[in-house]
């Protein structure tokens, strides 16, 4: 269990919450959702004890072990994984360490004996005996196999770093488990097992995260920060999210109907006030309109972006043909003969466990990167318009405002509308003014997005776009593309980006390659049963 006492924050003039009250029970996985900026990593590191709130605090019970999910990825690189892994329980490691020295010494006292025999009984009331194979187990189960478990940890490649300080923050069964953004560059499978060891865990889970399959698969209860406060919902996100929607409904139609109320009460004020006959009615009228109470509806920091892409002339018969294509990078195949071909309206996901090899292949068919075999032909009417993975190559050596960056990539030059586009992206004001090169990783997001709007092309091209992406823009940017009537070609960790945009499948990994016109959905069932 993990209570905050009447919690609040603020950063200068700043609220993010004020006199939080909110237990976190066992037996209950607690998703915390809000808007970026919001407070949802900050208000973690408060039940972390790693910050202090300006007023408040933070009870658990006597003993417990809270595990938070760390994020430096540098932090360890001097530590073999196993052991990483293993200071998850950093009280279970000092005693280790404790016992090696100790055993170590030339001159082994009595009260060294004595020492020791105490250090054994904790170790062993900690599972201590079983520690370093339960880190093994957790390892295998995320993808990391044995002969990665006692290599450095500056030796791995970033997408394996996070699944070992995943299996940290699992490691030991913690009393209380904080997770932010756990599924940020996990494979499927990886997040599937993830999802499958959360539904299973008997104590407290409380995490963060813009993956909605996740957050619903998960989740019996929804900690919403909004409105300078902190509201519990039981339920996961698609219930939270229904509620929520049905209650500001029934706010609007209850303020409505009070302002028509209001209405013919004032009219009819000032038709009689003056009328001798009329005027206890008159007089009365005016009570009950001075009672009528219409609620202010809060002002939340949830902000939709418009996402729209419309398309300046429909695609002919012919789209992508693809053939024979491979490319080694590194050393290592990471396309082999890829073959396929795209037709129009087609929206194709692709997927598998190499995401270099979806990289490299639209890198290819962008012009971005020429293959080593095999040929791709795009049809005389398509117009392509992508987005890359890693767009640090339109930020970081611009300092242009936003309004001038934009005004490159369309033929619309007049501010008026320049300000038009980038506030439908949330850039309103002195924010269209803000220097490209200083834009966090969502604003950098949201003017890719916008960049491409402009571009009015046919076929679309998107590389892991929801990275970066609160819960707003991912529902803004699905049901944009949901609605996007040309073709669309994309890779995306987002299970319920996939599954709603998706109608055909392809994977291009070597070894794994597949094509298939389905759903997402239908494809794990597809796999799972091939693997059983």
């Amino acid at each position: 269990m993990i209570f905050a006492n009447n919690v609040s924050l603020q950063y200068g003039g700043r609220v993010l919450f004020q006199n939080v009250n909110i237990k976190f029970t066992p037996g209950n996985c607690y998703g915390l959702i809000g808007a970026n900026g919001a407070g949802k990593s900050t208000f973690l590191k408060i039940l972390s004890g790693e910050m202090e709130p300006n007023k408040g605090e933070v009870v658990t019970n006597p003993g417990e072990r809270i595990s938070v999910l760390k994020q430096d990825h540098f932090k360890y690189d001097d530590c073999d994984v196993i052991r990483t892994v293993m200071l998850g329980n950093e009280e279970l490691c000092r005693i280790m360490d404790e016992k090696e020295a100790l055993y170590a010494k030339e001159d082994f006292t009595e009260e060294d004996g004595i020492r020791v025999s105490e250090l054994e009984a904790e170790f062993a009331e900690m599972d201590g005996w079983s520690a370093e194979s339960n880190a093994e187990i957790l390892l295998n189960a995320l993808g990391i196999t044995n002969e990665y478990h006692y290599v450095k940890m500056r030796e791995l490649p970033g997408d394996k770093k996070v699944k070992v300080l995943l299996a940290q923050a699992l490691f030991g069964n913690p009393d209380v488990l904080l997770l932010d953004e756990p599924t940020n560059h996990l494979d499927i499978d990886a997040i599937r097992w993830l999802e499958d060891f959360l539904l299973d865990f008997e104590n407290t889970v409380i995490v963060v995260s813009h993956d909605r399959h996740f957050l619903n698969k998960v989740c019996t209860h929804i900690a919403d920060v909004d409105f300078g406060k902190i509201t519990m919902y039981v339920g996961n996100y698609d219930f939270w999210y229904e509620y929520t929607q049905m209650a500001q409904r029934q706010q609007k139609e209850q303020n409505k109907k009070k302002e028509a109320k209001k209405k013919e009460l004032q009219d009819f004020i000032a038709r009689f006030s003056a009328n001798a006959s009329k005027s206890k009615q008159a007089t009365s009228r005016k009570k009950l309109l001075d009672s009528l109470d219409i609620e202010d509806m809060p002002v939340s920091s949830r902000r939709f972006p418009f996402v729209d892409f419309k398309q300046d002339r429909e695609v002919g018969n012919d789209v992508l043909t693809v053939s024979g294509i491979s490319k080694t990078i590194g050393g290592r195949k990471v396309l082999d003969n890829v073959s396929f071909t795209i037709l129009p309206h087609d929206k194709v996901a692709f997927v598998g466990s190499d995401p270099v090899a979806r990289t490299t292949l639209f890198q290819i068919i962008t012009g971005e990167l020429e293959p080593d075999e095999g040929e791709y032909k795009w049809g005389v009417t398509t117009s392509v318009s992508y987005f890359p993975s890693d767009n640090s190559r339109f930020f970081d050596s611009c300092d242009l405002s936003l309004i001038d960056w934009l005004r490159q990539y369309t033929d619309q030059q007049l501010e008026t509308d320049i300000r038009g586009w980038l506030g439908r992206m949330l850039f309103s004001g002195e924010e269209a003014k803000k220097a490209a090169n200083v834009l966090s990783g969502g604003e950098r997001v949201r003017c890719m997005l916008c960049k491409m709007m402009l571009s009015g092309a046919n076929v679309l091209v998107f590389d892991e776009p929801t990275n970066h992406l609160d819960l707003e823009s991912i529902t803004a940017l699905n049901n944009g593309l949901i609605k996007f009537p040309g073709t669309l070609l994309f890779a995306s960790h987002d299970h319920q980006f996939v599954q709603t945009v998706a109608n055909r499948i392809i994977n291009v990994t070597p070894g794994e390659q597949y094509d298939r016109v389905q759903t997402y959905d239908e494809y794990l069932d597809q796999i799972a049963g091939t693997a059983e």
